[in-house]
């Protein structure tokens, strides 16, 4: 599977955001404020992360993940998991509110985090907030923003405290009404981030690191959707099945290889992902009735 963005490489592509060390025992925890005013506002590529994320937003933005979306028209609450994949897509220039990203290990004996709903699979992690909702979660906010930049030696369970205050207060509310995909575009939606994911595995650039998503079920993995899902979507809106798709796409990269690099047939066969050059041979036999060295030499 591709690996989720660790907290290390958040930070990485954010320079402007302040964090203590990241290698603490008692896992991470950190708080900003989120203002922003850009013609351009930053989207959240979709993919998994590596750690939790709680954020209260104010400007317009479209949530998405696998099989459905979410809008928020003025205020959200958004629940972050690393099991379930998701892009953020601002719609207005002007966003702001804050945003928290901590570790599982930083909650270690405060309480289970995963127990929650909006932290599982088929839960609903987006909330729209009323302009009352909003100044409350903010407020909650502010006092884990004051906490987390004092020195008193207890912080750490004052905030995991304020954590379980949202989260219990989201309880209590409502799931956003705002679901804006129907179900005639949930296929689509699918199929194109299959499509996605199956192509950013490519060009390999070296023998070392090869594709790692090769089968139906470890791209439903990857996008939080059952494997059956997938493939029914797939074949709905392209007539292909999902199989055949992979099947047509490590040909293509196969064809390139072997016509444009000096890499030996058996490196090429496990960066594909095959078991060895035999099953490579097979493979590409079955599809252009060709052996590789004989495609190579052509």
């Amino acid at each position: 599977m591709m690996k989720p963005e660790t907290v290390e490489e958040y930070y990485a592509q954010r320079p402007f955001i302040k964090t203590s060390d990241l290698n603490g025992e008692e896992g991470h925890f950190n708080v900003f404020k989120i203002e922003t005013l850009s013609e351009d506002p930053e989207t959240i590529a979709y993919g998994r992360k590596d750690y939790f994320k709680i954020c209260v937003v104010s400007g317009k933005s479209n949530i998405h993940y696998a099989d459905k979306s979410f809008e928020i028209k003025e205020h959200g609450l958004l629940f972050a998991h690393p099991l379930i994949p998701y892009n953020w897509e601002p719609l207005d220039k002007r966003q702001k509110g804050y945003s928290s990203i901590f570790t599982e290990s930083f909650f270690e004996g405060q309480g289970n985090l995963k127990k929650y709903p909006f932290f599982q699979p088929g839960g609903y992690p987006v909330y729209e907030l009323n302009e009352a909702e909003f100044l409350t979660l903010t407020d909650i906010f502010r006092q884990i923003e004051k906490e987390n930049k004092s020195d008193f030696e207890y912080k750490n369970d004052v905030m995991c405290n304020l954590i379980f205050q949202l989260i219990h207060s989201a309880l209590k509310m409502r799931p956003t009404p705002h679901m804006i995909t129907e179900k005639n575009n949930a296929p689509g939606r699918i199929t194109a981030l299959f499509m996605d994911l199956l192509e950013s595995q490519f060009p390999i650039k070296n023998t070392i690191d090869g594709i790692s998503l090769r089968s139906a079920s470890e791209f439903a993995s990857q996008m939080a959707v059952h494997v059956n899902h997938l493939n029914k979507s797939v074949k709905e809106i392209t007539q292909k099945t999902t199989s055949e798709l992979i099947a047509e796409r490590l040909l293509k990269e196969a064809k390139i290889m072997l016509k444009h690099s000096s890499w030996a047939i058996s490196e090429i066969a496990y960066t594909l992902g095959f078991e060895g050059p035999a099953h490579f041979s097979t493979f590409f036999k079955k599809q252009l009735n060709l052996s590789p060295s004989q495609y190579r030499n052509r």
